[in-house]
């Protein structure tokens, strides 16, 4: 039956991640503290994150969190693809 690559679908889920956090860094990057503060208070259903919001980020601090992400997410993705393949009983 079907069957899904384990490997290349926690790629995906891995650079689908990582598109995000990049996306988020640079809403961060171009609106700056109050615009961003705003955007994701809204985008979070009112949740205020102006107490946790941080904007002087560092370089490195971007790469670890962008590999970190990656990371987590292609295991994520990979937990998901390999309980699905378990899943199906072959007769």
């Amino acid at each position: 039956m079907n069957h899904i690559n384990i490997r290349k679908f926690g790629l995906a889920f891995g650079l689908t991640g990582a598109l995000l956090y990049l996306g988020c860094a640079l809403v961060m990057l171009i609106l700056g503290h109050n615009s961003s503060v705003k955007f994701f208070n809204t985008l979070l259903h009112g949740i205020d994150v102006s107490s946790i919001i941080r904007m002087n980020i560092s370089a490195i601090e971007v790469i670890l969190g962008l590999v970190q992400t990656f990371i987590l997410c292609w295991l994520i993705g990979a937990c998901i693809a390999g309980i699905y393949n378990a899943s199906f009983h072959k007769k």
